[in-house]
């Protein structure tokens, strides 16, 4: 009987250390982020040499997979893996700690700004014409995630030019210079990268927050835009060498503060255009020298020479568009006096006349649109506008003088991206979610019907159609660590050539992209 007591109690002594070892674990978890974190990620968790480990940074890592990354590390990043130093419990605590928000909004100001500003190449020292015998305006930058890398793709010969380490989660959209000499590219975490496509080599490097959404260049290449959604600002940059020209606090009349859903570029009126995902509310902001005054308060009818009251004189002054829903993503006609974006409630879009300052027209489109990756081309004559659907399987076709929806496209799963090119009779769409993830569907614009659909890999992700400048050929991502692009021949759709590449989220076009081709995104 004593040896069944003394048994029990050993086991009770035992359970209670493991009882107390799970209470202690957010201390200890604390304690292990300083010992073995702290000095690449910051101590605050808000980044350094390694990326910010935050909530609002990590919403693409599933903790499962987090838990792996600090067992096991990943490739092409110099954080050693910690399997064989930590437990199962202490990197599950971890991951616990990571995902836990701060209880603040963090602030990246001017000063942290400059303090992180990096120069690698100066501008001055650079060459005055490309190193390289490729068109200059017919390259791809093609950003691969499965190992944070970027290459610069010929797209004549379809052969890499040039392969370089990007910044960890680089966003995939690629913005360049009006002359399509340089390329500027943002992390989530916070850093806006530019690169010359003549010399191939990096230029300089700035941190503006620390999770950054996506950037805009003006279109006279003066300055560069970024909108984060942590901090709730907006920051203007040189574009020649990325310093710091200011930061813009998001807020409203009322003090709210807001994350910026995305910014873009409107040349044609010399302004960016700004989305809120806090605020219903567009913001746009003129770049030009003596921009005019604009009111401080909600504008809707603004029109010069009415200038009572008070109003904002200084440079890259807020036009405030008061909506009645947020929006999340928006793109413009190619007058660039509509902007068009898909509603919060996932029932409709809006369509905002930017020249009167206010919403004209409600799209009827359920699904929540990606309107993001939105077209446009001339069907039966008129504009229209396509989009696919991220939670539906069809694809709309809105006219774009009624705002009506001409006809929704039945597809095979709800789909991301849809591009197409002036010289094609042809739009793409993926069908990015579900088990047909692997198909593309090509839509004849004559028609608006489905005349093939293509499985570039049977089973892995296709996504993601660009073309090359002359519109004759279509490469689509095949996004896994094994992955490709995967070239087609715009005209017979038949496969021409297939590269090996890690992931290839995305793929972007000089000349397109400069010339604000109608086929994709500006």
């Amino acid at each position: 009987m004593l040896q069944l007591i003394k048994g029990l109690a050993a086991v009770i002594v035992i359970a209670a250390l493991f009882a107390g070892q799970a209470r202690a674990e957010p201390i200890e978890a604390e304690a292990l982020y300083k010992a073995h974190c702290a000095s690449c990620h910051g101590a605050a968790r808000l980044g350094g040499i390694g990326p910010a480990l935050l909530p609002e940074n990590l919403k693409r890592l599933r903790k499962a997979k987090a838990a792996k990354v600090i067992e096991r590390s990943r490739p092409a990043v110099q954080m050693p893996a910690f399997g064989g130093t930590l437990s199962g419990r202490q990197i599950d605590a971890l991951v616990d700690y990571i995902y836990t928000p701060l209880g603040y909004v963090p602030m990246w100001d001017m000063a942290e700004i400059e303090k992180s500003h990096v120069i690698h190449n100066a501008p001055s020292g650079l060459p005055s014409k490309p190193v390289h015998d490729a068109d200059p305006l017919n390259l791809f930058t093609v950003v691969e995630t499965g190992d944070h890398h970027v290459t610069l793709l010929d797209g004549d010969k379809f052969e890499p030019l040039w392969r370089f380490p990007s910044r960890f989660a680089l966003h995939g959209g690629a913005k360049y210079s009006p002359d399509g000499r340089f390329v500027y590219l943002a992390s989530r975490d916070g850093w806006v990268s530019k690169y010359d496509l003549w010399s191939l080599k990096p230029v300089t490097e700035v941190r503006v927050g620390i999770n950054t959404r996506n950037i805009a260049v003006s279109g006279d290449g003066r300055y560069v835009m970024a909108g984060n959604t942590l901090p709730h600002t907006l920051v203007v940059l040189d574009a020649r060498d990325l310093k710091p020209v200011k930061v813009i606090q998001v807020k409203g009349d009322k003090g709210k503060t807001s994350r910026v859903s995305a910014v873009y570029t409107a040349k044609s009126r010399s302004s960016f255009i700004a989305a809120l995902k806090d605020i219903p509310e567009i913001w746009e902001m003129s770049y030009e020298d003596n921009p005019k005054p604009v009111a401080i308060g909600y504008v809707h009818n603004y029109q010069p020479g009415h200038e009572e009251g008070a109003f904002d004189y200084g440079p890259f002054p807020i036009r405030r568009i008061k909506l009645d829903d947020y929006l999340d993503d928006f793109f413009f006609d190619q007058s660039y006096r509509h902007a068009i974006g898909a509603a919060r409630n996932a029932k409709n879009g809006q369509v905002v006349n930017l020249t009167v300052g206010r919403k004209i027209a409600d799209i009827d489109l359920s699904g929540l649109p990606h309107l993001g990756s939105g077209i446009t081309f001339r069907y039966q004559g008129r504009p229209v506008l396509a989009t696919p659907h991220l939670k539906d399987g069809m694809v709309s076709v809105i006219d774009m003088k009624s705002w009506k929806t001409i006809k929704r496209i039945k597809t095979l799963g709800p789909g991301f991206f849809m591009r197409s090119h002036e010289k094609t009779p042809y739009a793409w769409v993926d069908v990015f979610f579900g088990k047909h993830r692997d198909a593309l569907h090509v839509i004849d614009k004559r028609t608006l019907e489905i005349v093939k659909t293509l499985r570039p890999e049977p089973g892995k992700t296709a996504a993601h159609v660009e073309f090359t400048r002359d519109g004759r050929y279509a490469l689509v991502s095949i996004w896994d660590k094994d992955g490709a692009l995967v070239v087609y021949d715009a005209e017979t759709l038949e496969e021409v050539k297939r590269i090996p590449m890690n992931k290839p989220s995305g793929k972007y076009n000089v000349f397109n992209k400069i010339m604000l081709s109608a086929g994709t995104s500006h």
